[in-house]
């Protein structure tokens, strides 16, 4: 079979592919792409994808994928793959809503109370409209991010 996109790394693409894989440097992925690179390199071992994919214990599919996203795109693309554009998730709390929340925290809890917990902010952000519902847990993580 043809490839229809063959991988020639240059020196220096080979250098930073192999220090990947010695170092283990980035996430698993990333150590994967660079492993799957350095044996479909043209002018290095130039495995077939079905070996490649055995390998690394992979899909044939994914060497094909990282092949063509290496000619198409780029070694950076490639080697570090996308960065998600969207959030998988949108936030509960906008940038208003956080400024809303920071502020009740920072003033007086509500009579009968000595302090804010985190279920009474929640609460109190539920009450006030700013949200439809949000947990405790929610309120602690911008909270915290804030700090």
């Amino acid at each position: 079979m043809i490839k229809k996109y063959l991988v020639r790394l240059s020196e220096e693409e080979r250098r930073i592919c192999s220090e990947v894989v010695k170092k283990l440097k980035g996430t698993s992925q990333k150590v994967r792409r660079a492993q799957i690179l350095l044996k479909a390199d043209a002018e290095g071992p130039a495995w077939t994808d079905a070996k490649i994919a055995e390998a690394v214990n992979c899909r044939v599919q994914t060497v094909e994928n990282l092949r063509k996203r290496l000619v198409t795109e780029g070694f950076e693309l490639a080697l570090n793959g996308k960065k998600r554009e969207t959030p998988p998730r949108t936030p509960i709390l906008d940038g208003e809503g956080e400024a809303k929340l920071i502020a009740m925290r920072l003033g007086r809890p509500p009579a009968g109370y000595g302090r804010w917990t985190l279920q009474l902010l929640a609460d109190e952000l539920v009450a006030l409209e700013v949200v439809e519902s949000i947990s405790g847990e929610t309120v602690r993580q911008t909270l915290k991010k804030t700090a």
